[in-house]
């Protein structure tokens, strides 16, 4: 028997709707779209690394993903820590998805050759 390290995903749940979390378009240095938890006023922009025609970029979670993590048990204070209010360019604060991943102790997805990772806490 082996053990798994690596998240794996459920294809079956890949084109399913998220409940939770909304695709949010906005003008960041890094990214144009990424997937926005909100709660009243406070909410946190999650991205994720793509890979197309040699060229990577950030965008929005994978659908089958954004409702596994809304409804990990430790969420809500994950989200109270690192969550804020719109700045004046319309940005939340933002993390990546293996830095939310690790820290609500998921199994993280499986790194790719061609990614790349951000040093500080804040992007």
């Amino acid at each position: 028997m082996t053990m798994r390290w690596h998240y794996d995903e459920d294809l079956s749940e890949y084109y399913a709707k998220p409940k939770h979390g909304e695709l949010y378009y906005c003008d960041h240095v890094v990214y144009n779209r990424c997937t926005l938890y909100k709660k009243g006023n406070l909410g946190l922009a999650v991205i994720q690394q793509r890979y197309k025609n040699k060229l990577t970029y950030w965008a929005g979670l994978d659908p089958w993903l954004v409702d596994k993590i809304f409804e990990n048990p430790e969420f809500e204070d994950y989200f109270f820590k690192r969550a804020g209010h719109r700045d004046e360019n319309g940005l939340y604060p933002t993390v990546t998805v293996r830095q939310i991943m690790w820290a609500l102790r998921m199994k993280p997805l499986r790194k790719e050759p061609w990614e790349t990772v951000f040093d500080r806490k804040d992007i």
